[in-house]
């Protein structure tokens, strides 16, 4: 069984994400699991390659994981032709900039999520990468999550009958710092560093809503600054330019309507951090992070308004938890190995640039929406 060494530039790295998810859980995780094997036995075997602008981060994490290679020069890491693949998990505003240099050195490209701060960047980065032949992703995790893939299945078999409405909450209490230290980097909570909830999450529900209800018809969004200040990293108070929660309506093409509620200034008293409550004319189901409680029709009970007596039904009876009946992997391990395998084996792999301009499409839509007072259509993009 032979071996396919592939060197991955992890540019941003030293972020929360960049080091939990994609390097730890994910590049790491397929290490220790001896590779990734293909169809005809190769094994590829990424090697992490951490880029940022902190030495000292890097050297730290490096050593932490029994890494050798780190530099604080993308030109350098770029100039390697072992490393094919580039990465990057910075913060947004200096991700486009990032990922056009390494389609310039003809670079397989994956990022996180937005992949730019505007549509039109966001389509130019795929026009390129696409001309130049390189194979093109970005990271669409929560399709992976196992309470999301058990509602696909629901979905695929037909459990819902016809869908008819979503409704999401996302989100948590986000301490503003001033007696409890924040949870989350402070430029999330300003305009000017590429912040928002908007950018943040509806790129998110772009590719949630396309891949399990249906194509995005026209959408009608709200935003808000309910912390106005807030205490940053260095201990500085400082005034909250982007919003920290969003409200919002989509109508889908197949007459589905998803409402969505993204708050970092909402506490929670619900099944999970995230939950899906999808209504169709046959059944129901919540999904959370990982668990999807179901009630068919006939379980259905029928309630009578009667406000002046304690409730006869408890309506959390008659709802049945769907088993996990496969094992399920980090939802971030899971999208990079996909990734390797479309580098290495041009095995296919859907949620390229487009898709990713998809989501920043619908943030760009919804600051719009928010900004007007109105409805806005949702056109295609190519």
């Amino acid at each position: 069984m032979g071996k396919e060494k592939i060197g991955v530039i992890m540019n941003g790295v030293t972020g929360r994400m960049g080091t939990n998810q994609h390097l730890i859980r994910s590049i790491l995780a397929i290490r220790s699991q001896g590779g990734v094997v293909l169809d005809n036995g190769i094994v590829i075997e990424p090697e992490p390659v951490l880029v940022g602008r902190n030495d000292r981060k890097l050297s730290a994490l490096a050593k932490e994981h029994g890494l050798s290679k780190f530099t604080t020069s993308l030109d350098e890491a770029l100039s390697d032709s072992f490393n094919r693949i580039y990465f990057d998990s910075q913060i947004t505003s200096l991700r486009a900039a990032s990922v056009r240099k390494a389609i310039e050195a003809g670079k397989a490209v994956y990022c996180e999520k937005p992949i730019s701060t505007s549509v039109e960047e966001a389509l130019s980065l795929y026009h390129g990468a696409k001309k130049a032949g390189l194979e093109n992703g970005v990271v669409q995790d929560k399709l992976w999550l196992p309470g999301l893939m058990k509602l696909k299945y629901l979905i695929d078999t037909g459990f819902f009958g016809r869908v008819l409405s979503v409704r999401a909450e996302f989100g948590y209490w986000v301490f503003d710092g001033y007696h409890q230290p924040n949870q989350r980097p402070s430029w999330n909570y300003k305009k000017e560093e590429g912040g928002g909830i908007i950018f943040d999450m509806f790129c998110h529900w772009r590719y949630v809503i396309d891949n399990l209800f249906g194509d995005i018809k026209a959408l009608l969004a709200h935003g808000a600054t309910h912390i106005p200040s807030r205490i940053d990293e260095m201990g500085k108070e400082y005034t909250c330019t982007a919003e920290d929660a969003a409200y919002a309506i989509f109508e889908l093409k197949n007459g589905a309507v998803c409402q969505f509620n993204s708050s970092w200034a909402v506490r929670v008293r619900r099944d999970d951090l995230l939950t899906m409550q999808v209504d169709g004319t046959e059944g129901t189901a919540v999904a959370g992070l990982r668990d999807c409680w179901v009630q068919h029709d006939s379980m259905t009970p029928k309630p009578v308004w009667n406000p002046d007596i304690e409730s006869p039904i408890d309506y959390y009876e008659g709802w049945t938890r769907m088993p996990t009946r496969d094992p399920y992997e980090n939802a971030f391990k899971v999208q990079w190995e996909l990734f390797l395998k479309h580098v290495v084996a041009n095995t296919p792999f859907k949620w390229n640039f487009l898709e990713g301009a998809k989501g920043v499409q619908l943030a760009e839509l919804g600051i719009k929406s928010w900004k007007e007072r109105r409805w806005v259509d949702v056109p295609e993009l190519m």
